[in-house]
């Protein structure tokens, strides 16, 4: 596949032709997330998305969810026992009324403007990962979850912290399964509407598809990182350097 594929689209950081430039930071910034997500359960979307739309917002989040297909599978094939079946009866039905309207939100949006949701999305999604209150799991938050989960998901590629809110006082390999096959369907619902509503285009697919096998090493890090590493600190840093991603994001957005 040419490399000129994957060049930016000159929205970004970046300018037109910089492709190994942009694979590069793409490749290490899924690798990173991966290695997240695959110790504390969350955290490819909030890690990548920021550095993806700021290299290339228009590449988002169809790109992003093509990846992120794929390291639920790898998560599941260990934890397939600890998944919560409520979460997912209750929670993924409603995500479709939330693609819908994801997909909307991206077909309106320009890719500055996607790229400053994103942003405030990822700091909504710190926000929502600090917060210590506990939201109990019935048929109604899963519902709520689920519908917000489906519009945040679709439109900017991180879709975890409602349902992780949920679950945040849950046993850790809970949360891991029940998140991963939460994240599977609904990466799959969210990628059917984006086709569906011509919002998803070669550019994002072939990025997203050249990104997987860095998702993969990043999960095998994560899996030494769950045997070494406090999870708590681990998690802590996570939110510091996404927090600051997501705000250069939004000052970008904002002031051009």
């Amino acid at each position: 596949m040419p490399v000129e594929l994957f060049s930016p689209s000159g929205h970004g950081v970046l300018g037109e032709g910089e492709a190994w430039t942009f694979l590069a930071l793409t490749a290490l910034a899924v690798l990173a997330g991966a290695a997240v997500q695959s110790t504390v359960g969350l955290g490819l979307g909030m890690v990548a998305a920021p550095v993806v739309s700021l290299l290339d917002p228009t590449v988002m989040p169809g790109a992003l969810l093509v990846t992120a297909v794929a390291l639920p599978v790898l998560t599941l094939l260990q934890e397939w026992r600890n998944v919560d079946l409520r979460a997912l009866a209750w929670g993924l039905p409603a995500r479709v009324p939330g693609t819908v309207a994801g997909v909307w939100v991206v077909s309106v949006l320009d890719p500055r403007a996607l790229a400053g949701t994103i942003g405030a999305m990822v700091l909504l999604a710190v926000v929502l990962s600090l917060w210590s209150v506990r939201v109990r799991i019935t048929p109604a938050s899963l519902v709520a979850a689920g519908t917000l989960s489906g519009v945040a998901g679709t439109a900017t590629s991180i879709g975890g912290p409602p349902i992780a809110l949920l679950y945040q006082h849950e046993p850790p390999a809970r949360v891991r399964a029940t998140l991963a096959a939460f994240f599977l369907c609904g990466a799959a619902i969210s990628l059917t509407g984006l086709a569906l509503g011509g919002q998803l285009d070669v550019r994002a697919v072939a990025l997203g598809a050249g990104a997987t096998p860095f998702l993969a090493l990043g999960f095998l890090l994560g899996g030494a990182l769950r045997r070494r590493v406090d999870a708590g600190r681990l998690r802590a840093a996570m939110l510091a350097v996404v927090g600051t991603s997501a705000l250069f994001l939004l000052a970008q957005a904002l002031l051009g």
